[in-house]
Formats: C-alpha cells, structure tokens, sequence
C-alpha cells in the first residue's frame, strides 16, 4: 500500500490516511480495520502550531509513505522518533536510504517540511513511532535559549532548510514508552501529553543545543539522500576505516561540502560517526556472548587487541572482557 501527500504546514496526517483505507476517525483515533491489519494512529492537537501523531501498528502489507515537498517555503519542523527495534527504511531524493532502528540508537530525525523523503514499513511487524509537529516560532518561544548554536538557529529561524539526526537513549525511550501508556480517555489526558511531548523536546534538544556552532549549510533532498547513501556506505563494512576520497566521489559532492554536510547532520565527523558504530557493534556482538574478544576485535578490523581494548574502554568505561560479563 502506498499513502503519498503533500507536505503542507496545515496538513492532517491522520484524516488523510483515514479517507486512504476508508475508515471513519473517530474523535482523534484511527482504527486500522480486520482487512489490513490491526492497531491504531492518535493524534493530539495542543494548539493549531504543535500537535503530536502516535502510530502503533502491525499491517498485514508493506506502506510505503511519500513525503513530497508542499514549495511553499519552510513554516513546519517534524520530528520522527522511531522506537522500533525493527528496521525501516527512509530514502530522500530516491536515493538508497537510511536504515532506522534501535540498534545504533540514531532513531530520531529533524527536518523541515522542504525535504522530499520515503518512509517504508513492513508488513507483519509491529510499528512504533511518533511524529512530532511544530511551527518554528513556537518551538523558539518554548526552549527559549537566549544563546542558541547554528544548529537551534536553523531549526526556529525563518525559511532554512535542514536534517538532523540524532541517537535515541535509554532515557527518551523510557518516555516514549510511558507515552504509548497514556490514558487517551482520561479527562486531563491532553494536557498530560503536552507536558509529556515537550519533556520529550527537551531530552532532544539538550543534545542538539550542545552540538558544536558553525555555519548552517542549507540542504536540499539530493543532499539528503546522498548523505544517507555515504552513511550506508560507511556501516556497511565496519573493518574498513572510510577513505574521505572515495566517498567525496560516490555523493558527487566535494571533500569540504562532505565533511561539512555530514557532521552538521550526524553531529560527528565521517570518522567518529565510524568508530563510534565500531564501538556499538563490536558491544553488540560482546552482549551476544557467542563471540570471543579477539574474535570480535578482529571482526571489527583490529589487529592490535590492546588497542581495541583501549578504544572500547574509552567508550564504554568497561574493557571489553568485563562488559562481556555484565
């Protein structure tokens, strides 16, 4: 199934996608009908510039969502966590995409409404996630940061174009989950969930505000998807330290626009983006427990143990003997 929309500031998701499958909202819940499968969107409305959509699903098809840009210029940021341990995809531009999911934890992505994106869900898993809208000016009148860095300017300005991502820790999955669990009857419910949502805004942009401060590079879709494309490129083999060169020249972009481009979106540079996934994978597999030290390590495309040892300890404050044991 393939929902497509325009993405306007003053557009309903949820009323939309009801008219799509031919179902009735009924007050501010969508229920997915027998025929496709089972679960439900609600959405609350704190006021006409900031509202908040919770999807919680299992189809019984693959949806393909198609974001297109509205060209009316940049008056509505989204903010999409995704809390799923399974994977999906997004693609910008019809670029190969990102994969989303909690096991590298970068599950929550901000973006202004000019960038065109393709979200897949699949068929016969449960989905989670949780889409937050909000006008600029009210996202700047609620953190009131009296000395925001490049990247809060861009997010509240006037008219900029970006992409943010930004990892999912424990903390904001936990208020995610207690989201999910709110009673959508009770009489103080939606006041309740604002308080909520805007905690959830304040776990995101404490990271985002202490992200470091240079000149906002606007991006478009083709960007976009090229940055994503570089991102798959670097995880897709994480022996292998990535060669600046070479991915300069599979995004068809510069060295300087690359590195500039990757770290205003990733918040790390292109190496520590891959050592810091390094990291995470070689404590997946060490929390699986079916893989020694040095055969993680060398997985991993160390071939000086120490230090790997080293490097994990720094990361994790454990060396990795004992973290395998925790």
């Amino acid at each position: 199934m393939t929902f497509s929309f325009t993405a306007t500031p003053e557009f309903d998701y949820m009323a939309y996608f009801a008219r799509h499958i031919g179902v009735e909202v009924n007050g501010h819940e969508l229920v997915v009908p027998g025929s496709l499968g089972k679960g439900h969107i609600r959405k609350f409305l704190f006021d006409a510039d900031f509202k908040i959509t919770m999807h919680s699903y299992l189809l019984n098809e693959d949806l393909v969502v198609n974001r297109t840009a509205s060209g009316q210029g940049n008056e509505l940021i989204t903010i999409f966590f995704y809390s799923n341990e399974h994977p999906l995809g997004i693609t910008y531009n019809n670029d190969p995409g990102i994969h989303f999911s909690q096991r590298d934890e970068s599950a929550i992505q901000v973006t202004s409404n000019d960038l065109s994106s393709t979200i897949r869900f699949p068929a016969d898993q449960q989905i989670h996630y949780v889409v937050v809208a909000i006008k600029p000016a009210r996202l700047a009148q609620l953190l009131k940061i009296t000395a925001p860095n490049s990247v809060i300017r861009a997010i509240t300005g006037k008219g900029n174009s970006f992409l943010f991502f930004e990892e999912m820790n424990a903390e904001t999955k936990l208020l995610l989950k207690n989201l999910s669990e709110v009673n959508f009857y009770e009489p103080l419910a939606n006041f309740l969930m604002q308080i909520k949502v805007q905690e959830l805004l304040y776990l995101l942009f404490r990271k985002l505000s202490a992200r470091e401060s240079t000149v906002h590079q606007a991006i478009n879709s083709a960007d976009a998807g090229r940055l994503l494309y570089i991102r798959n490129a670097i995880l897709s083999d994480l022996s292998v330290p990535p060669v600046l060169p070479e991915l300069a020249r599979m995004a068809a972009m510069s060295e300087t626009k690359l590195k500039q481009l990757f770290k205003q979106t990733f918040g790390e540079t292109i190496y520590n983006y891959y050592q810091q996934a390094r990291m995470e994978e070689a404590a997946f597999l060490l929390r699986q427990g079916r893989h020694s030290v040095a055969e993680v390590g060398y997985e991993m495309g160390f071939t000086n143990l120490s230090h790997f040892s080293r490097l994990f300890e720094r990361h994790y404050g454990l060396n990795p003997k004992k973290y395998s044991l925790t």
